[in-house]
This record gives C-alpha cells, structure tokens and sequence, in this order.
C-alpha cells in the first residue's frame, strides 16, 4: 500500500491536475456487508431547485428551492418537512458586479442544501446522519466570477466543520457514477517511472469507469449491499479541503443479485476514519434504498427532491407577482426578447 500512495504522489508530481482514487488502510479489492440495521437514529436529507435567470425574460430573477426532511427512525413519529425558497432579483443577481451565472446559482443550491442540514442537526441528541445528492465536493463556476466562488467555499467549508464539532455523519449520495477515480489509480499502479512522468497519455483501461469495475459485469466486486474500500480523492481541490474535512469515498452496490447498481458515496475525513460511523452510513444508506424497491435510491432524497422541486405554474406566479410589484412601486419594465415571445406564441399555438 505504501508503495503504491508513493506512486501516486510521483503521478502528483508529474501533474498536480491528476485526479484519482488514494489509497488509504483497507485493501483495494475490500468488500464490506452491511452492518445490522441502525434502530437508534435520526436521518435528514435535503435536496434543491432553482430557476436560473433567464436573459429573453422581460424580468430577471432567480429562485432557490431547497427541501429537507427529517425522520427519526422506529419512533413512530411523522417524517418533518421543510422548505426554504430564497427569489434574488435587482442587485443580488450582480454578486461582485458580475451577472449571477448558472453555475453560480447551482453553487448556491449546494450550499443552502447543507447549510439546512447543518441548522436542522443542531440541537439533536443521538447519532444524527445526513446526506444530499451529489457529491460532496462543491463544483462548478470556479472560472465565472472568482471572489464569490471562494466565498461560497469558505461559507461551506465552516458548515462542514460544525457538522464535524457535533459529530454528524455527512455524505453525498451519487447515483449511476460515470468517474474512472478508481480505474486511474490502477492505471498508476500499471504505469512505470517514465509513463509515470506522462500520465496525461498513459490511459491503458480509458473507457472502462468504476462502476464497471464494481457491478456491470459477470462478476462485479460488490455483492448486494456491499461497500468497498473507502478512498481518498486525489485531486486539486485538496488544497481547500483539508484536515478533517479532506475528501474521501467508497462505492456501494444497493442493487439486488443479478441486477448491481453501484453508487458512490462521498464523505469528509471524519466519517472515514470513524468505523461506527462508516458502518452506520453504511447500514442507513442500503435500508433507505430498499425502501424504493426496484429502483434503490435513498427514500429521504426521493422525499426531499418532491419538495424541492419549483412547478412551471410557480415560475409564472412568481413572474406575474414580481410585475405587480414593479409596476405599483411606477418602475419600467423591459421587454421579453423576440425569441421568447415566439416560443411563447407557439406555446399557445400547441394549446
């Protein structure tokens, strides 16, 4: 194993960009079962909608929609809904004189998404576990308007580190992954020193991604309900995710026999090196999927997503609620753009 980080920090070297799986403590080729469901535990997931600013619109704005639920488990108590919706227009759609992107609006989505978390777990007795979907890792926007990116890191970075003061297990939850993070380290471990110094061209395995490696095929690595190694991510985002809060991940087979589907699982350093932690994630993680059926995926996240969701009919209302407020308080209005009102006019051609 140590042979191999040191390959690895040598591909590193070589390129500083590299982003791979990092070995940790437990073998490559691990498979761990699900620990026994967890019967003392309160789970909170949240997911998020937006409306992105629309430049035909004769309005600009942009809507947040971030839905959470709560549920304590085998307490016989009803599931705890929320809904927070933040609309930005005028001068908060120009952050640092910029127009608000949509990726500036997506990197607010994933903020406000565990910033719920983090407010609905204060206060909480007993093991409290938490995930979004997605990854952990904030991406997107980070060449569209620097200063608010690194903002919106240094806001994230704090509500990770309180989730960690606290001790709440935090995960973000990837559905059908397409990453080869695990592929690439077998890539470094196959390479020698000189196709070590050129990885940006040694891609012996390209085209093969993780979850073929661990479940579409004859036979996959993960039987049903089986986790693998937990990794570190290699990567240049490890500059700002430091210490405890450093990215790590493992996959998750919450298929049934003959029908695998892997997912990755991502979480900070923390929950890593916690195995109470890891195995209550992991026990949550394939009980919550169960619940779905043929289709496993996380019952609180299907929940939080039908919350979160921003309906077509609210877009208009919101539009028609914003033009009454406009025009009471005697301010112009500027036109919707030629195209739009074509597609508007085929809208009510097609009715």
């Amino acid at each position: 194993m140590d042979a191999l980080r040191a390959k690895v920090d040598s591909a590193k070297q070589a390129d500083p960009n590299i982003r791979c799986a990092y070995p940790v403590n437990e073998n490559l080729a691990s498979s761990y079962p699900a620990p026994a469901p967890a019967s003392d535990v309160t789970l909170i997931a949240a997911d998020g909608s937006q409306i992105n600013p629309d430049r035909h619109a004769a309005i600009q704005f942009c809507v947040v929609n971030v839905g959470a639920i709560q549920m304590r488990l085998n307490s016989g108590e009803t599931p705890e809904i929320f809904t927070d919706t933040e609309l930005l227009y005028g001068d908060a759609l120009l952050p640092n004189g910029f127009p608000m992107s949509d990726g500036m609006v997506a990197l607010k989505r994933d903020l406000d998404e565990r910033t719920k978390l983090e407010k609905l777990s204060k206060g909480l007795k007993g093991s409290v576990v938490t995930f979004t979907d997605g990854p952990i890792e904030l991406w997107g926007a980070k060449g569209e308007d620097a200063n608010s990116y690194d903002e919106v890191v240094r806001k994230y970075l704090g509500v990770l580190s309180r989730l960690q003061e606290r001790g709440v297990v935090t995960a973000g939850y990837v559905d059908k992954p397409s990453a080869d993070l695990v592929i690439r380290l077998l890539e470094i471990a196959k390479a020698d020193h000189e196709q070590i110094q050129k990885m940006k061209e040694f891609h012996p395995l390209r085209g093969v991604s993780d979850r073929w490696l661990y479940g579409e095929h004859k036979n996959p690595l993960l039987p049903p309900g089986h986790r693998s190694a937990v990794f570190g991510i290699q990567s240049s985002s490890e500059k700002k995710y430091t210490g405890v809060l450093s990215l790590h991940f493992f996959y998750l087979n919450v298929g049934t026999e003959g029908h695998p589907w892997p997912v990755r699982v991502e979480i900070p350093k923390w929950v890593a090196d916690d195995k109470t932690k890891l195995d209550l994630l992991h026990s949550v993680l394939v009980e919550q999927c169960r619940m779905m059926g043929s289709k496993p995926y996380p019952y609180l996240l299907h929940r939080a997503h039908e919350t979160a969701v921003v309906k077509m009919e609210e877009k208009q209302q919101i539009e028609q609620m914003l033009s009454m407020e406009l025009r009471n308080q005697g301010e112009d209005m500027d036109d919707g753009s030629n195209k739009q009102s074509a597609k508007d006019l085929q809208g009510r051609t097609r009715m």
